[in-house]
């Protein structure tokens, strides 16, 4: 039968009846035939089936030998046994390699035939040996397929205990062996198929047999992170990462990181490939572990394995968006990838001349899945953009494409990039943290205490978040000049965006310490702010001088213009671009009213003031207080106060009498308190004043009942202090006034009057004063409300007839009349009128101590910009109010009209911050108001208020309308400075992670958050009280002199 099979298939007949005569000799099989001649018909279908020249020779091959087989089961068993199947593993069959799948697809199907005999368990016996050798010779991905087939459906031969796992290691060393070349999509697809068999093959094993898990990864990380040039894996080792358990995460990380045996030229190899696996078509989870490992590393603070893989294949995983089967697992890399790489722009700007293209390529697809990644991609982009938004050049294309999609809030961009740093994730593999590891969850940072200096860093913080004047600073080009707004610059830009939880402010700290404070000493902040901007103020002048020479077109952004010097006699005023940047932010005018109480001649004088000092109400002893009256007018209207217009002044002359009262129907009501509540109100000598009161007049403004103030001392306000500031003074005994018309010194009241308001306005309390008696300084630990909205009374003068002009400061004369009327101008006669300028409260500089010798500062801050009040703050509806912000005048001389917001106001959450010299951390404006009610040596010291007005704005302007974040782009030196800086300050986290982990057998102390050792011992604060000296245009009002 074998003879006329082997005849009819080698003939010419027609196929049709070749296949008929096939049929008949298929059906023949089940009739009894001898041991020979099935060994012969066996023999015939074999070599059909691997040797035949047709596709209609292997199929007759098969049937035929599956139709002896079944009938002649015992005969097939003996030819197809264990030394036939090793020869053809050995040796293959004639001109048929032993390496051709044919052998294995025979071998399969031979054991298909033979699974109900008992001599196939001899053939499993030897098949496990046989297959770890095939594996072992790294046979070809189609060979090795068909091997996982085999073994898919006889899992019998698969190796067993040891064998089993060095099967599993040898199995994926050969998939890093395959490789295909082809572009062919038939090809291609073939090839894939052929490792997710293999593949599958290894998730089956693990299964079954988890203890060859563990060693199969650890080859793959052996495999990926050789450093032999001569060989690539393939990428197919991508195959199986979505069949390890995404619950070993965990462990595998944490064993890869701290294995002190993996150097960092390995590490950074496996990363980098592990990233090529971006590439495998449906790999699944590849993104996760790339990322997993991507913040082990960072961890450990490996930072220079992450800068060189990010810079190394940032522009590959780029590309890799352009493909749809693979852009998921890609965007999630690559932002990731961007969004830790936040020391510098570098990583960021190698993809930015690719995202162009790569959105109008998304934006003209119509299928949902280019839209939704287009809104994750887009929102990656506005991060970038506002991480390194100094580069409207590069930026500018991108904000036009993807101008109609939708951007994320700057809340939301924060936040991502506060979660993604290298130096926010939380360190659980260590044991010892890093004093330093990071930026605190506000995205700000802290300065370093270099040594009694947290008077100047509480200072610098309050400063830096006066945003307006930080925006000013940071978009000034000062051509690398030295000077001590460079290095202001400089400070503000590191702040801004150094990766360092805490900044050290050094260079800045020798540049700006005035001269008499003594290094390392405790010193006053109000002092040294003042000096601080008197120095920048006259530094910007000498400049402006000196550029002024070679031209007169010199722009502000080189140092500003110089201009004239006012006339001392004629004061003109200076137009906004002649002033320097601290005018334009912190200057205001006062004018100061004196009139001679003997003749009623009159002086006006005007000076500029960059803060005012605020004294308490002051208090003499009680043999003095006996003799003293105070009296105050206030009206209240639901959560705004509006102070009486009008002061009340004790006549130096008059004891326990009547006050000087003004027309009933200009006043509110009267309330004259009594010496007895006077005296109520003085709790110790630590409320003097830093000048001694005296005995012979005492005058008490405040915006409330002083009765009230006695039985509740906590209702102090800045309202009340800004209100006793502004307030009539009496100038008698021997304080008083050198009159040039009366040639003598005369009695007289000196009035005060802001005419021009600041941008900010910084208000200093004067705490501290000096106790006659004891010799020391003391400070007063009142408490102060502190309204969040305050409205600043500045008069106005309106236009009017030449003839009426003001007069100089010396000639002014006055006919006029009594001095009832004198301290009551009918407001028609010089035409002028007070209006509240709104103000919102943007810092708080702290003072935590008993006296001024000792003590702590810190600060609380906001941002605050020059338009629009902050959330949630607005003005009640009140008509007096509205009809003084609309620009009505005010009857009478309504100096004193402050109107006080409630502090309680709901607010957003994390908008206030507490700096704290190296720790920043959120708080919110009910711990600022109560601070000092919670910590009584806590109290506020110096205040900043930013103006609000949408109709103006000072500071300078956005370059192209291309500042992202709403900051300015930072000059080139700058950036790189930072960039050079991060970088360093990555290398040395890395060096000290390396030396930990060395340490880590040894014992291992834990500090607490926050802890510095550059803290000074003991506590640090000013060693002067009362703002201590007079710097640029100080304006320091005690009410009474010495």
């Amino acid at each position: 039968m074998d003879k006329i099979l082997e005849g009819l298939v080698t003939s010419s007949h027609p196929l049709s009846l070749k296949k008929l005569i096939v049929k008949k000799v298929v059906e023949s099989a089940e009739n009894s035939v001898s041991e020979e001649q099935c060994r012969a018909m066996f023999a015939l279908t074999t070599r059909l089936i691997l040797l035949g020249e047709d596709a209609f020779q292997k199929q007759v091959g098969h049937q035929v030998l599956e139709a002896y087989a079944r009938y002649h089961r015992s005969d097939f068993e003996n030819f197809f046994n264990k030394n036939f199947v090793l020869d053809l593993l050995h040796q293959g069959y004639q001109s048929v390699d032993r390496k051709h799948v044919a052998i294995l697809d025979y071998i399969h199907n031979g054991l298909k035939l033979i699974m109900s005999c008992p001599s196939v368990l001899d053939l499993f016996s030897i098949l496990q040996v046989e297959v770890l050798r095939v594996v072992c010779e790294r046979p070809a991905a189609s060979l090795c397929a068909r091997l996982s087939e085999i073994l898919t459906d006889f899992v019998q031969c698969i190796p067993k205990g040891k064998s089993s796992i060095a099967f599993c290691q040898h199995l994926v060393r050969t998939i890093s062996h395959f490789h295909c070349s082809s572009t062919q999509e038939k090809v291609l697809r073939e090839y894939v198929s052929n490792v997710n068999k293999v593949s599958s093959l290894l998730q089956n094993i693990w299964k079954t047999e988890p203890s060859t898990l563990l060693p199969s990864l650890q080859e793959v990380f052996a495999i990926i992170s050789s450093t032999d040039p001569s060989f690539e894996p393939s990428v197919a080792l991508a195959s199986l990462v979505q069949h390890i358990p995404l619950e070993m995460i965990t462990v595998l990380i944490r064993s890869l990181i701290t294995d002190q045996n993996v150097k960092d030229a390995s590490m950074t190899r496996a990363l980098c490939r592990m990233i090529d696996w971006l590439s495998w078509p449906l790999a699944q989870h590849v993104d996760t572990w790339v990322i997993a490992l991507l913040k082990g590393l960072a961890v450990v603070q490996k930072f220079t394995i992450l800068i060189d893989v990010t810079l190394l294949k940032i522009e590959l995983v780029f590309n890799r968006l352009w493909f749809p089967l693979v852009r998921p697992g890609a965007l999630a890399v690559l932002s990731h990838m961007l969004l830790s790489f936040q020391h510098s722009p570098e990583a960021f700007h190698l993809v930015v001349p690719h995202i162009v293209s790569l959105v109008q390529s998304l934006k003209s697809s119509e299928l949902p899945a280019n839209k939704v990644f287009l809104l994750q991609f887009t929102e990656l982009i506005h991060c970038m953009m506002y991480q390194y938004s100094g580069f409207p050049d590069l930026y500018e294309p991108i904000l036009e494409v993807i101008k109609d999609l939708p951007k994320p809030s700057e809340g939301r961009i924060k936040l991502i990039l506060s979660q993604s740093a290298w130096t926010s994730h939380t360190n659980s593999l260590a044991s010892c943290l890093s004093r330093l590891s990071g930026k605190s969850e506000t995205g700000k940072t802290g300065l370093i205490n270099l040594g009694n200096t947290c008077y100047m860093n509480s200072v610098i913080q309050a400063l830096f978040m006066a945003t307006d004047f930080r925006r000013s600073v940071l978009s000034l080009s000062l051509n690398g000049a030295n000077s001590l707004m460079k290095k202001l610059q400089h400070l503000f830009a590191f702040l801004a965006h150094t990766q360092r939880a805490a900044y050290d402010p050094r260079n800045f700290f020798d540049a700006s310490r005035p001269p008499w404070f003594t290094p390392r000493s405790q010193q006053d902040c109000s002092e040294y702010l003042r000096f601080l901007l008197d120095r920048l103020h006259e530094e910007e002048k000498t400049l402006n001088a000196i550029s002024s020479k070679p031209s007169q077109n010199a722009t502000a952004g080189k140092e500003m213009p110089n201009h004239e010097e006012p006339n001392a006699e004629k004061p003109r005023e200076k137009g906004n671009e002649e002033k320097t940047l601290v005018e334009k932010m912190f200057g205001g005018k006062l004018q100061t009213h004196i009139c001679c109480l003997n003749c009623k001649s009159t002086s006006l004088k005007e000076e500029p003031f960059t803060d005012l000092s605020l004294a308490f109400c002051p208090f003499s002893d009680s043999a003095a207080m006996q003799e003293d009256l105070c009296s105050s007018e206030a009206q209240a209207d639901g959560s705004m106060l509006h102070l009486n217009s009008v002061p009340s002044v004790v006549d130096s002359k008059t004891k326990n009498s009547e006050m000087h009262k003004p027309p009933a129907e200009e006043t509110g009501q009267e309330s004259v308190i009594s010496v007895e509540t006077l005296q109520d109100l003085v709790s110790d000598s630590n409320a003097c004043m830093a000048t001694t009161v005296p005995d012979s007049q005492l005058m008490v403004h405040s915006t409330k009942s002083l009765a009230s103030t006695a039985a509740d001392k906590s209702t102090l306000s800045v309202t009340d202090l800004i209100s006793y500031f502004l307030a009539p003074e009496v100038l008698d005994g021997d304080n008083k006034y050198y009159c040039e018309k009366c040639a003598s010194l005369q009695n007289a009241e000196k009035t005060m009057q802001i005419i021009d308001e600041p941008e900010y306005l910084i208000l200093t309390l004067l705490r501290f004063s000096y106790d006659p008696k004891s010799h020391v300084r003391r400070k007063i630990l009142d408490n102060v409300s502190l309204p969040q909205v305050l409205q600043l009374p500045v008069k106005r003068t309106s236009s009017m007839d030449p003839s009426h002009n003001l007069p100089s400061l010396n000639d002014f004369t006055d006919n006029g009349e009594n001095l009832a009327k004198k301290l009551k101008p009918s407001g028609v006669e010089e035409m002028q009128a007070t209006q509240p300028v709104p103000y919102v409260l943007s810092s708080i500089v702290v003072h935590s101590g008993m006296s001024s010798e000792s003590g702590h500062y810190y600060s609380y801050a906001r941002n605050v910009t020059g338009s629009g009040l902050p959330p949630l703050l607005c003005y009640p509806a009140d008509t007096q109010a509205l009809s003084i912000s609309q620009g009505q005048p005010i009857s009478g001389d309504s100096v004193n009209l402050v109107l006080k917001q409630d502090s309680d106001s709901t607010e957003p959450s994390k908008e206030w911050f507490l700096f704290n010299d190296s720790r920043v951390t959120f708080t919110s404006f009910q711990s600022v108001q109560n601070i000092t009610s919670r910590f009584p040596k806590d109290t506020a010291y110096v205040l900043l208020y930013r103006k609000q007005d949408s109709s103006h704005r000072l500071g300078a302007n956005p370059v192209n309308g291309l500042w992202v974040n709403g900051e300015p782009p930072l000059q080139k030196e700058l950036m790189d400075a930072i960039t050079r800086d991060n970088k360093l300050y990555l290398q040395e986290q890395e060096l000290n992670a390396r030396t930990r982990a060395l340490q880590a057998a040894s014992a291992c102390s834990f500090r607490p958050n926050g802890f510095d050792d550059n803290d000074p011992p003991g506590s640090c604060g000013p060693t002067g009280g009362g703002g201590g000296g007079g710097g640029f245009n100080t304006v320091s009002r005690t009410k009474l002199s010495l």
